[in-house]
């Protein structure tokens, strides 16, 4: 007998927060659950897949994945996309610290 498991659509930003950085034209990007319950959601929904679409325009190089054991966070590298780095880059943010925000629009399905 199969279960019927309502679901809802969320943004991230209403189950996790997000922190970046930059190291030349390289930006991380993490993102942290708010809660341990929800990291499951996280780890299986948040795809580098993902992730390009929403930086789409913005990398222009590869993005990595990585999972932090113990922390109920992802870790995002990404390649090329700060513009060329602080020291060339046009871009009013460039160290990427408001980068965090983009992941955060991502909607993912959680139990309602």
């Amino acid at each position: 007998m199969a279960t019927d498991l309502k679901t809802k659509e969320v943004s991230l930003r209403e189950i996790a927060f997000s922190r970046s950085g930059d190291k030349g034209d390289i930006v991380n990007v993490s993102l942290i659950a708010y809660r341990p319950e929800h990291w499951e959601v996280i780890r299986e929904q948040v795809t580098v897949d993902m992730v390009q679409r929403l930086y789409d325009g913005v990398v222009a190089g590869e993005i990595e994945r990585f999972e932090l054991p113990g922390t109920h966070a992802l870790n995002f590298v990404m390649r090329r996309g700060l513009g060329g780095g602080i020291s060339v880059s046009l871009r009013v943010d460039g160290h990427g610290k408001a980068m965090q925000s983009l992941i955060l629009d991502g909607v993912v399905s959680i139990p309602a």
